[in-house]
C-alpha cells in the first residue's frame, strides 16, 4: 500500500506498519467498523429491504466513503509518523555538518594570522633560539584556543623547533604536506593519519608557511592540530547524546565513519550506507535495518568544509517509533496547549498538512451523510419494527465511527504538531550552539591579540610619551591585517589608559570622523583595567556606539600589558559585526519560507537580530519581527535558565504560531557565568495562519454531546391532554456559534456543506447569501435560496468556516436553505422534555417556539431551542416584502418604474 512523503518520495506502507504500533491499532479499529457497516447494509437488504429502501443510498455513501478515508487516514499516519523521524534525523545530521564546518571556518583564518606571528618566524629563521620562550607563547594561544591539542614549528626539512605537546617525542616529520605546505601561499587542510601526531588513526591539521621576518624568505611551516575527536564527541553530544536511540557520524565522501558518538555500536573505519535524498527507505546494515538520513555542507563564508564530508544519523527501525522522554515533553506540550489553538491550528491544516485536511474534510462528510441518514429514517420508527434494529446499529455505529476518526484524527494531528514543537526546539537550540560557539571565538580573538607584541609596544611607548607616527602607522597596520582575516569584526580598535584610541582598523567612522583620537566609553574602560591574568576578558552590554558606526552590537575587550607584563599599558577593543553576522547565522541555519522566522532576542524580548530582516515576504504570514522591536513573550520563555529550552504553540502578532526557544549556555570553558555575555534566546517561530475568530465557538461544538431518549422507553412517554400516550419527537440538532437548536425532523430534507453555496442576487433579500443546488442520483434536481440563520438570530451575519453547513427544509410548500455552525445529531426527545419557550406579551410570533431540557453525555443538563420553522417563513417573508417595499419605492423615486424580485414575491 504505497503513499507519498511532502516531497514525493513514495512510502511502502506495509513495511512500517508493523513497527508503528498507535497506526496499527487505529488500523484494526477502521477496519472493524467498515466490517461493521457492511453487514448492517447487508442485514438491512435481507431483513427489511423495503422498509430500508430509503436508507440504502445513504449507507451504501458512507461506506464507499468509510473506505476511501480508512486508507487515507492509515496513509498519512505512516507518512506523517515517517516524515517525524526523517525530520528529526535530518535536522540532527544537518548540526553535525554545520557546527563543524563553521568550527574549522575559524581554524583557516587562526592558522592564517599565527602563521604572521614574529616571536615564531624569528625562531625559524634562526633570528632567535629561544625555543621554550616560544613554547610558553604557543601555550598561551592554546590556553585561548582549547580546540588545539597541539601546536607545532617546523623549519623547512621538517625538523621540529617547538612545540606543547610533550606526551609523545618528535623531533622530525616526513609528512608530504610540509612539502605541500612550502609551496602554498595559503593554508592547506590535512586529515588522515600523520607522523606529526603519532598514535592516532587520524590528525585534522592546519599548516601554513613562515616567512623570513626581514627577507620574506620561506623559513618554515607551523602547524595546527585540531582535537578533532574531543570536538566531535562535543557536537554529537551537544544536546544529549540521542538517548541511545539512534547513531551520529561524520563521514567522508566515500561513506566511510571519521567519528561516531558509538564506536562500541558503530566504529571508525567501516562504511555505511547512504541517503543524501532523504528517502524514507530502509536501509540495511551489519543486519541491522536503519533509517537514514545525510546531509551534505552547506558552507560557511566561502569555506565548503574538507571534501566530501558530510553528517549522518542512523536509527535503527526497531527504535524508530517509540515513545522517548525527549518526545514525551513535546507530546505534553500538545495535550497542554488551550482547546482553542488547537481548533484554531486545524483550521488551518490545509496549509500545513493537506492529508490531515483532506481527511477532517472527509469525516466531516461522511458524519454528514450519517445525519442524512438520521433525518431520513426519523419518520419510520413507529411500525417499521423489522428496521428497528438496523437503525438502532445506524445510531451505535455512526456514534462509534466518530469517535474513531476523532481518536485517530486527534493521533495524526498530534503527530504533526508534536514534530513542529520539536523542529522547532531543536532549531533554536542549534541557533544558541552556533552563536556560543561563535563568542566563544570572539573572547579567545581579543584576548591573545591584547599579546600582540607590537600593540604591547605601542602602548608602553604611549605610556612613556617617546610613540612616534611610525609606531602608530605600524600598529594600524597589524590591526588592518587582523581585520582582513577575520571578517566577522567592523572595526579593531586599540586604546590606552585614558580610554583615547591610538590606532584602529577600519579608522574612518560611519559619522565622517577619524576613530583614532577618540574614547571608548568609561565602563567599558573602568572593567578592563581592572581585568587581572591574560585569561580575563569583559564584553560590554548590546548597545550602539561610535565605535559600531551607530549599530547595536557586542564590543569585546581585553587588557594589553607592558612587554614585561608589571602593569596595564591600554587595551583592544573588537567590534562584532552583529548585524551582518547575526543574522546570517539565523539564515544559514533557518528552514526559509514564508512561515518561518527566526531571531536572537535578550532576557527582555528586545530583537537583536531577525532573519525576517531581509525577506519581507514573511509579512504576509504575519512574522515581519524587526530588529530593535521588543516582543511580548510569555515570562516562563524569557526567564529560562541557561541552556534550557521549550517549544509551545501560541498566538503572535495575530497568527497561530509554534515557538521553539533555547538559551545560550556559553561553550567548552567559557560556559554562561558573571563574566559572559549576559543571556540570549534564540527563538524559531512558524506561523500557522491567522487567528480565527470561530475557534472558541468549534471548541464547545466539539465537546457538546446531547443525549436522546429511546423511542420505545414507556418511562419517555407521556399522555397529551386527549389522553393519549405521546411518545415524543424527532429533532433535528444543529449549532448556531456554540449554541445549540433543533427543527423537528420532519420538516428537514438534508444538510449540505456550506461550501457549495454560489452567491447569486437575491434583489436585496435579507439575510440572503445564495443559492445552492440539490442532486440525486448525480443530477441536480432543484435549487434552493440560503439564508444566514446566525444573522437572524443575532444581527450579525455568520462567517462560514470549514464546518458550515445548509440545512434545507420545507414548510408550506417552500424549500429554503438554513445556514448553521455545524450538525450535532437526530435526537428523539420525550414529550416531557418540551416546554413553550418565554415570549414577549403582544409580540409576534417568536422564532424560538419551545425549548427542550436536555442531557449530555457527562450528565450535565443543556438547553436546546427549538425553531418554530412556521414563524421563521413569516419572519422571513415579511423581511423581504418590507425590503422590496422599500426598494420599489426608492427604485420609483429614482427611475420611475418598480421592480419586483425576491423569494417570496
Amino acid at each position: 500500500m504505497p503513499s507519498t512523503d511532502e516531497v514525493g518520495h513514495e512510502i511502502d506502507t506495509d513495511s512500517f506498519i508493523p513497527f508503528m504500533r498507535k497506526v496499527a491499532r487505529c488500523e484494526d479499529s477502521l477496519r472493524e467498523l467498515r466490517l461493521m457497516w457492511r453487514l448492517i447494509e447487508s442485514s438491512a437488504k435481507m431483513n427489511c429491504p423495503e422498509e430500508a429502501h430509503s436508507i440504502l443510498p445513504m449507507m451504501a455513501a458512507t461506506r464507499e466513503g468509510f473506505q476511501r478515508l480508512e486508507a487515507d487516514l492509515v496513509q498519512s499516519l505512516v507518512a506523517e509518523s515517517l516524515g517525524e523521524v526523517m525530520r528529526e534525523i535530518g535536522t540532527q545530521a544537518r548540526h553535525v555538518i554545520d557546527i563543524l564546518v563553521r568550527n574549522l571556518y575559524e581554524r583557516t583564518a587562526d592558522v592564517g594570522f599565527l602563521a604572521t606571528d614574529p616571536v615564531l618566524c624569528r625562531l625559524a629563521a634562526g633570528l632567535d633560539e629561544d625555543a621554550q620562550a616560544v613554547r610558553t607563547r604557543l601555550r598561551q594561544y592554546r590556553s585561548k584556543y582549547t580546540v588545539y591539542d597541539d601546536i607545532l614549528v617546523l623549519d623547512t626539512q621538517g625538523r621540529v623547533l617547538a612545540r606543547i605537546a610533550d606526551a609523545t617525542p618528535l623531533e622530525q616529520s616526513q609528512d608530504a604536506l610540509i612539502e605541500q605546505t612550502l609551496h602554498s601561499p595559503r593554508h592547506v587542510e590535512t586529515f588522515r593519519a600523520s607522523d606529526l601526531r603519532p598514535g592516532k588513526r587520524h590528525a585534522l591539521i592546519y599548516s601554513q608557511r613562515l616567512l623570513h621576518p626581514a627577507t620574506g624568505e620561506v623559513v618554515g611551516v607551523l602547524c595546527l592540530s585540531f582535537a578533532f575527536d574531543d570536538e566531535l564527541q562535543g557536537i554529537f553530544h551537544a544536546r544529549g547524546a540521542q538517548e541511545g536511540r539512534s547513531l551520529a557520524l561524520l563521514v567522508d565522501a566515500n561513506q566511510q565513519v571519521l567519528a561516531s558518538s558509538d564506536p562500541l555500536w558503530l566504529e571508525v573505519g567501516v562504511k555505511v550506507p547512504e541517503n543524501l535524498s532523504g528517502a524514507p527507505c530502509l536501509w540495511t546494515h551489519s543486519g541491522r535495518t536503519y533509517l537514514v538520513q545525510t546531509m551534505a555542507a552547506a558552507g560557511y563564508q566561502g569555506y565548503p568544509g574538507p571534501p566530501g564530508w558530510k553528517g549522518q544519523v542512523m536509527v535503527p527501525i526497531e527504535l524508530a517509533f517509540q515513545s522517548r522522554a525527549r518526545h514525551g515533553e513535546a507530546r505534553r506540550g500538545v495535550d497542554n496547549l488551550p482547546p482553542a489553538i488547537i481548533q484554531g491550528l486545524l483550521g488551518h491544516a490545509r496549509d500545513f498538512c493537506p492529508p490531515l485536511h483532506d481527511i477532517v474534510t472527509a469525516a466531516d462528510t461522511i458524519r454528514r451523510v450519517v445525519w442524512n441518514g438520521q433525518v431520513m429514517t426519523a419518520g419510520q420508527r413507529e411500525g417499521a419494527q423489522r428496521l428497528a434494529a438496523v437503525l438502532e446499529q445506524i445510531g451505535e455505529t455512526g456514534a462509534r465511527t466518530n469517535e474513531v476518526f476523532s481518536h485517530s484524527i486527534r493521533d495524526l494531528y498530534n503527530t504533526v504538531l508534536s514534530a513542529a514543537l520539536r523542529d522547532s526546539e531543536f532549531l533554536s537550540q542549534l541557533l544558541v550552539d552556533l552563536l556560543d560557539r561563535n563568542l566563544y571565538e570572539r573572547a579567545n580573538d581579543c584576548r591573545w591579540w591584547a599579546l600582540t607584541p607590537e600593540l604591547r609596544n605601542l602602548l608602553a611607548d604611549v605610556k612613556l610619551g617617546i610613540a612616534g607616527d611610525a609606531d602608530v602607522a605600524r600598529a594600524n597596520a597589524v590591526l588592518g591585517q587582523i581585520n582582513g582575516l577575520y571578517t566577522v569584526y567592523s572595526r579593531l580598535v586599540v586604546y590606552d589608559t585614558s580610554g583615547r584610541i591610538i590606532a584602529a582598523s577600519h579608522e574612518r567612522l560611519a559619522n565622517g570622523s577619524s576613530a583614532i583620537g577618540q574614547h571608548v566609553d568609561a565602563q567599558a574602560l573602568g572593567a578592563v583595567l581592572a581585568l587581572r591574568g591574560a585569561q580575563a576578558y569583559h564584553v560590554s552590554p548590546w548597545r550602539a556606539s561610535a565605535l559600531s558606526d551607530d549599530a547595536p552590537t557586542y564590543v569585546f575587550h581585553a587588557a594589553i600589558r607592558a612587554p614585561d607584563g608589571a602593569q596595564t599599558v591600554g587595551g583592544i577593543g573588537i567590534v562584532f559585526n552583529s548585524a551582518e553576522e547575526l543574522t546570517a547565522m539565523l539564515a544559514g541555519a533557518g528552514q526559509g519560507g514564508q512561515r518561518n522566522c527566526t531571531v536572537f532576542v535578550d532576557r527582555t524580548g528586545l530583537v537583536l537580530a531577525s532573519s525576517s530582516a531581509q525577506a519581507a515576504q514573511t509579512a504576509r504570514a504575519g512574522l515581519q519581527i524587526a530588529v530593535g522591536s521588543r516582543l511580548a513573550l510569555p515570562a516562563r520563555m524569557l526567564q529560562l535558565a541557561p541552556g534550557q529550552s521549550e517549544s509551545r504553540a501560541m498566538v503572535h502578532a495575530g497568527h497561530y504560531c509554534i515557538v521553539g526557544c533555547s538559551v545560550t549556555q556559553g561553550y567548552r570553558e567559557f560556559r554562561a557565568n558573571s563574566d559572559a555575555p549576559h543571556a540570549v534566546l534564540a527563538l524559531s517561530f512558524t506561523s500557522f495562519g491567522a487567528v480565527l475568530a470561530d475557534a472558541e465557538a468549534a471548541v464547545l461544538r466539539r465537546t457538546t454531546h446531547v443525549l436522546g431518549d429511546s423511542a420505545g422507553s414507556t418511562r419517555s412517554q407521556t399522555r397529551n391532554q386527549a389522553g393519549e400516550l405521546d411518545a415524543g419527537r424527532e429533532m433535528a440538532t444543529f449549532f448556531i456559534d456554540a449554541r445549540p437548536f433543533a427543527v423537528d425532523a420532519a420538516c428537514v430534507l438534508e444538510a449540505l456543506p456550506a461550501g457549495a453555496i454560489t452567491a447569486v442576487s437575491a434583489g436585496r433579500l435579507p439575510y440572503c447569501l445564495g443559492t445552492l443546488a440539490r442532486r440525486a442520483q448525480g443530477q441536480v434536481t432543484g435549487y434552493a435560496w440560503v439564508f444566514d440563520l446566525g444573522h437572524v438570530l443575532r444581527g450579525t451575519p455568520s462567517p462560514i468556516t470549514a464546518q458550515s453547513q445548509v440545512i434545507v427544509i420545507e414548510e408550506g410548500g417552500r424549500r429554503i436553505g438554513l445556514l448553521v455552525s455545524d450538525l450535532l445529531g437526530v435526537q428523539h426527545f420525550a414529550a416531557r422534555r418540551f416546554a413553550p419557550a418565554p415570549r414577549m406579551h403582544g409580540s409576534a410570533p417568536a422564532i424560538v417556539g419551545e425549548i427542550i431540557q436536555a442531557q449530555q453525555a457527562d450528565g450535565t443538563g443543556l438547553l436546546v431551542q427549538c425553531l418554530d420553522v412556521t414563524a421563521l417563513m413569516h419572519l422571513l417573508q415579511t423581511s423581504a416584502a418590507n425590503q422590496r417595499q422599500a426598494a420599489e419605492a426608492l427604485q420609483l423615486q429614482q427611475y420611475g418604474t418598480p421592480e419586483t424580485e425576491g423569494v417570496f414575491a
